[in-house]
């Protein structure tokens, strides 16, 4: 396992004992949003392509401005999830294979507090 995958593991915990911490109902799905980026669009929408292939909702791509005035595009994979680390990490295990496939960057994950 790579470094990088190792520190998303333990992100992924963090993250969940956080939610379950501040009272999100671990009993009810959450919508789970994981998060690309890259300054090559196309890379970017093969990307997207394979994420919805493995099963995600894929957003539309958005391009931001950067402070140096270049620009990044990036997109969402959506998918209804409990808060179970197993799961979230399967999912980082999929969607970070994914990202380095492309050579466009996994930017971890977020979502919405369940009550």
């Amino acid at each position: 396992m790579s470094d990088e995958l190792s520190q998303w593991y333990q992100f992924n915990e963090e993250t969940i004992q956080a939610l379950l911490d501040d009272g999100s109902n671990a009993s009810l799905p959450h919508s789970i949003e994981y998060h690309f980026a890259s300054d090559d669009f196309d890379q970017l929408e093969k990307a997207a392509v394979d994420a919805f292939k493995a099963g995600f909702e894929v957003g539309d791509a958005e391009e931001l401005t950067l402070d140096d005035g270049g620009s990044l595009f990036c997109f969402d994979a959506v998918v209804e999830r409990p808060l179970e680390l197993e799961v979230i990490n399967a999912d980082t295990d999929t969607l970070f294979a994914i990202a380095a496939k492309h050579d466009v960057h996994y930017d971890g994950w977020g979502t919405y507090f369940v009550e």
